[in-house]
C-alpha cells in the first residue's frame, strides 16, 4: 500500500501529522501488506518570498496575520501559536519548539523529491524529517541552500547538495503541485491512499481507521488519470495548469482526439488565440460532427475579430446542439 502524504514542510501540522501517522502505523496487526509512505509537496503560502524574512518581523505584516486568524478562527495569531506548542510537545516534538523563519519550502520541495528518485520513501521520508526538524526546531532558514546541504548531508543523500544548485526537480515538483491543485488536495497535510483522501492531522486512531479500508481504487491508465487532471485543472480556472499537466499527452498521443479537445480548451481560456484556432479548425476537419468545437472556434474567431468566418461556426454549433444558440 502507497501512502502519500501532500503537504508542506513549513507546516507544522504537517510535523505533527507525520508523528501522528507513525504512531498508526506502529498500531497496525501485521498482515503481510507492505507500506510505503510518500511525501507530495504542497504549498500553504505561495506568496511566501524567495529570501525568508524572520517570522517575528512577518507577524507584523497585516497580510500574514489575517492569513493565520483564517487559520485558526477565534483564537489570535499568538493564540495559536501556543495551542500549536502544546499540541507538538504532546507528540514528542521539542523540546524546543517554533519556527524562526517565514521561508519559502520550494528547494526544501526539490530535495525531498530528489530523495524519493535517488533512494527511494526510506530516504525521502529521512530527509522530511531533517527538513521539518531544521525548521521547527533548530530554528534553521530552510530556504537557504547551503542549510538544505548539511540536512541532505545528514540524512544520508550526499548526492542532492549539488543536484540543488542544478534546475532538477524543479519542473516535476511544479507539476505535482498542480497535479495536487487538480485533485482537489486544500489541506496540509492530507494523507491520500489511491483515490481516499484524509485532510488535516488527525489522531492516530482515525488514521488507523482511515487506512484500514486499503487501497480500493480501480487501476486507470496513466493517459486517462492526466486527462481528468487537466479537466479538473480546466474547471478551476487554471488553464496553463492544465496544458502543462496535458504536455506530455500532446507529445505522445498529438493525434487523439480527447487530448486535442483539451488542449484546444487550454489555449482558448488562456488566450492563446491564435493557437486556438489553429487546433479548433483542425479539430472541426477531423470532428464533423463536434459541436463544441464548433462553438469554441467561432468565439476564438470572434475575439480575434473575424465575425463573418464566426458567425458560420457558431450557426452550425447551434443547430447541432440547440443550447449553443
Amino acid at each position: 500500500m502507497r501512502i502519500e502524504i501532500w503537504a508542506d514542510v513549513v507546516c507544522a501540522w504537517a510535523y505533527i501529522g507525520k508523528r501522528r501517522l507513525e504512531k498508526a502505523l506502529a498500531s497496525r496487526e501485521p498482515d503481510g501488506t507492505e507500506v510505503e509512505v510518500v511525501w507530495r509537496p504542497f504549498r500553504i503560502d505561495p506568496t511566501t518570498p524567495d529570501r525568508a524574512v524572520p517570522l517575528e518581523e512577518a507577524w507584523r505584516d497585516p497580510m500574514v496575520d489575517a492569513a493565520l486568524r483564517q487559520c485558526a478562527p477565534g483564537l489570535s495569531p499568538a493564540e495559536n501559536r501556543v495551542r500549536i506548542s502544546e499540541i507538538a510537545a504532546a507528540e514528542g516534538l521539542g523540546p524546543r519548539w517554533g519556527a524562526a523563519w517565514r521561508a519559502a519550502s520550494h528547494d526544501a520541495h526539490r530535495l525531498l523529491h530528489l530523495a524519493l528518485g535517488h533512494g527511494g520513501a526510506v530516504l525521502q521520508n529521512e530527509v522530511a524529517e531533517q527538513v521539518m526538524k531544521a525548521h521547527f526546531i533548530d530554528g534553521a532558514d530552510i530556504s537557504d541552500r547551503s542549510s538544505l546541504k548539511d540536512i541532505a548531508a545528514r540524512s544520508g543523500f550526499a548526492e542532492g547538495a549539488a543536484l540543488l544548485d542544478t534546475d532538477a526537480g524543479d519542473r516535476d515538483v511544479r507539476e505535482l503541485l498542480l497535479i495536487g491543485k487538480a485533485r482537489a488536495i486544500a489541506t496540509s497535510p492530507t494523507i491520500v491512499v489511491g483515490d481516499r483522501a484524509l485532510a488535516g492531522a488527525q489522531p492516530p486512531e482515525a488514521i488507523a481507521e482511515f487506512l484500514a479500508q486499503g487501497d480500493r481504487s480501480r487501476e486507470m491508465p496513466t493517459e486517462v488519470r492526466r486527462l481528468r487532471w487537466a479537466e479538473s485543472l480546466l474547471d478551476q480556472h487554471d488553464p496553463l495548469g492544465a496544458l502543462t499537466v496535458l504536455k506530455p499527452l500532446l507529445d505522445a498521443h498529438a493525434d487523439d482526439l480527447n487530448v486535442r479537445r483539451l488542449a484546444a480548451r487550454g489555449y482558448f481560456h488562456s488566450a492563446q488565440l491564435s493557437r486556438a484556432r489553429e487546433a479548433l479548425e483542425a479539430l472541426v476537419g477531423d470532428a464533423l460532427d463536434d459541436s463544441y468545437a464548433r462553438l469554441m472556434l467561432g468565439r476564438t474567431l470572434q475575439r480575434l475579430g473575424k465575425e463573418d468566418e464566426a458567425a458560420l461556426h457558431l450557426k452550425m454549433a447551434a443547430a447541432m446542439t440547440p443550447e449553443f444558440a
